[in-house]
């Protein structure tokens, strides 16, 4: 077959891999770092009625062993990181991918190859829709799994006394408020620990299983998927069902895929057969020993595996907690990339979105999602009350994204790639079974909790695909009556008008049309600047571009000129930066003698034929209410002119 990556970038080497591997380990893996605490206790969950007989126990352990294997070192180290756009990963990066835009329009991306082209545009709708609804799960994941983190790591206090159980969820909570209340610091700071503590929490759970598995050595009979095969034919529907809980140990699959971009393929690898998988194993496995030994240990098999006295717990639950901190941060983290990546593509209106780092593009904070999701754990916390019970909500989501991964993968080795038919079957038919097994299993969860995330992914969807409809139907609107802006500048009574000193800069959606800003600008004051500069930023289904491909400057002539300026969905745009860095000597961008004119649209529903009249109405609402391109296009605010209009939908 033939293979053909998107991406190769020169391989680190030496300190600089040993560090990036570090960093690395703190990121991408706190989330499936921590299924220890709770996914083998939930496999023996009263819900299934599997009793932890040492047969049982075997036969957990081997889907455990093979989920690992499979999923997670085959599925995604292996075929899905080989898809990255640009050293880009995750699912909006993929689905950029896998439906590039047609050449022919100022700033279309150029299609990999004439393959592209056979797309029709239904096909390409459903690709972009499926990867859509795939992002909009990835918030309800990002709502749970602060929420079950931390809370599986205080649960361990239990274990050493029932004194603590009423401290439980308190705790919890004011965990959870603090880790959202210094989001605003960004992770520069504490970043720089998250990789030597979790270095630290998986030699724990080495150590912890490791103890267990010298007195019971028995227990890696289980590495035969024999074990696995048996626990289906003895236990029936029950034996499937348990993979509903057997896949919280892979959860964190689609971090590594979408943290890629970060840290490269090579250190991800590395760290996971180096360090990761060996100390999952251990930890899997030496719960299973102890298991077998002692059956009731099934109540809690992670914080039992703890030798010694019961203060020695208490070490282990501040470890767990920071090692689930760290978890929760990379998902928090995870959801702003993702924010933003959808309002660069168009899917979610402006907000605003800060940086908190002035070297690292990747550290961003959004006060409003920020908020939206504080809310929403602590709700599921008190809504929920304990781990066992969100863990019913755990898996829905984040099984159908691995559906969703696998196909858009599938399109990408055969359109992208060009491997054969048969071979993108056997590869991707494979992973398609293990991934609708899992979500089969997850199904019956749906009303136990698994509700939760489909209906956030369904609230975002919803949002995001109103919002790319409404914004095409305002530039259909606008397009109407348009002006194209050749036309524009070669009319002999604008020419005629008289010129005031200074660069006047107007912002258009538009690359061919006439800003509206423009227009009204000559309608109220009858008059123009000595340099009129039409500028339109596009964003590419792309990670970045190039600074050699940032600008494009055309002179019109008699002072006219228009911009189009370029950024990738992970980049943000500055404007007054962009057009200072053009170098024209006849365009020169003084901060004091240039103004910038921008179109500050009122939306409102009427009968035209566009969409639902109450989708019409909510993007009316979040149109109104959005953040403005002052502040998202990085303008200076005294320098700014807005000019409204009300267009109706």
């Amino acid at each position: 077959m033939s293979q053909a990556p998107t991406h190769a970038p020169e391989s680190p080497r030496g300190r600089y891999l040993a560090a990036l591997s570090l960093a690395a380990l703190g990121v991408v893996y706190g989330d499936i770092g921590t299924s220890p605490l709770y996914a083998i206790r939930e496999s023996f969950g009263e819900m299934y009625g599997v009793a932890p007989t040492p047969a049982n126990v075997l036969g957990v352990l081997s889907l455990i062993f093979w989920s690992l294997v499979l999923v997670i070192s085959v599925k995604y180290l292996l075929f899905v990181m080989r898809a990255d756009n640009r050293g880009e990963g995750g699912i909006m990066a993929l689905t950029a991918l896998v439906t590039p835009r047609r050449k022919g329009a100022p700033g279309g991306g150029a299609a990999p190859d004439d393959d592209v082209s056979r797309f029709t545009e239904r096909r390409r709708t459903a690709l972009v829709m499926l990867g859509l609804f795939g992002a909009a799960l990835l918030y309800g994941d990002s709502m749970i799994t602060p929420a079950i983190s931390v809370l599986s790591a205080i649960e361990g206090l239990e274990v050493a006394t029932p004194v603590f159980a009423p401290y439980v969820i308190p705790i919890t909570i004011g965990i959870l408020v603090a880790l959202f209340a210094i989001q605003f610091r960004g992770t520069s700071g504490i970043g720089k620990v998250f990789g030597p503590v979790t270095l630290l929490w998986f030699a724990v759970l080495a150590t912890l299983g490791a103890i267990q598995v010298v007195a019971h050595p028995g227990v890696f009979a289980a590495l035969s998927p024999l074990y696995g095969l048996a626990f289906f034919a003895a236990n029936g529907v029950r034996g499937f069902l348990v993979l509903g809980s057997v896949f919280l140990v892979v959860t964190g699959g689609e971090a590594l895929y979408a943290d890629m971009g970060h840290f490269g393929i090579l250190p991800i690898r590395l760290t996971w057969f180096a360090v990761v998988l060996p100390s999952l194993l251990l930890n899997y496995f030496g719960q299973g020993a102890l298991m077998i030994a002692d059956p009731a240990a099934a109540a809690n098999p992670f914080f039992l595996m703890v030798p010694g006295p019961d203060w020695m717990i208490y070490p282990v639950v501040a470890l767990a907690t920071a090692a689930t901190v760290i978890a929760s941060q990379a998902v928090i983290s995870g959801a702003f990339s993702l924010t933003r990546q959808a309002v660069q593509l168009g899917y979610l209106p402006r907000m605003e979105i800060r940086q908190t780092s002035e070297r690292e593009v990747g550290q961003i904070y959004i006060p409003g999602l920020n908020w939206i999701l504080l809310v929403a754990c602590v709700g599921l916390v008190l809504g929920f009350r304990s781990s066992s019970a969100l863990a019913a909500a755990y898996g829905v989501g984040v099984t159908t994204d691995m559906v969703f991964t696998t196909v858009l993968f599938a399109v990408v080795a055969r359109r992208l790639w060009r491997w054969p038919v048969a071979a993108v079957a056997a590869v991707c038919g494979v992973f398609l079974v293990i991934d609708l097994g899992f979500w089969g299993a997850n199904l019956p969860k749906i009303p136990g909790g698994g509700w939760f995330p489909l209906v956030i992914a369904a609230v975002v969807f919803t949002l995001m695909t109103t919002w790319k409809r409404g914004r095409e139907l305002i530039v259909a609107r606008l397009s109407e009556d348009a002006l194209p802006f050749e036309a524009f500048v070669a009319d002999e009574g604008i020419a005629s008008l008289p010129r005031v000193e200074g660069t006047a800069v107007f912002m258009s959606g538009d690359y061919d049309r006439t800003p509206t800003a423009l227009l009204h600008n000559i309608k109220h004051n009858h008059c123009l600047h000595e340099r009129v500069v039409q500028v339109t930023v596009e964003t590419e289904e792309v990670p970045a571009v190039g600074p050699e491909e940032r600008a494009r400057l055309e002179d019109l002539g008699n002072g006219f000129y228009r911009v189009l300026l370029r950024y990738g969905f992970t980049e943000r745009p500055d404007v007054p930066e962009a057009l200072a860095a053009l170098g024209h000597a006849d365009l020169p961008f003084h901060p004091m003698r240039t103004s910038y004119f921008l179109g500050r649209e009122r939306v409102f529903s009427t009968q035209r034929q566009g969409m639902a009249r109450w989708r019409e109405k909510l993007f009316g609402l979040v149109s109104n209410n959005a953040r403005s391109a002052t502040d998202f296009f990085d303008i200076p605010p005294n320098r700014v002119v807005e000019l409204g209009a009300q267009i109706e939908i």
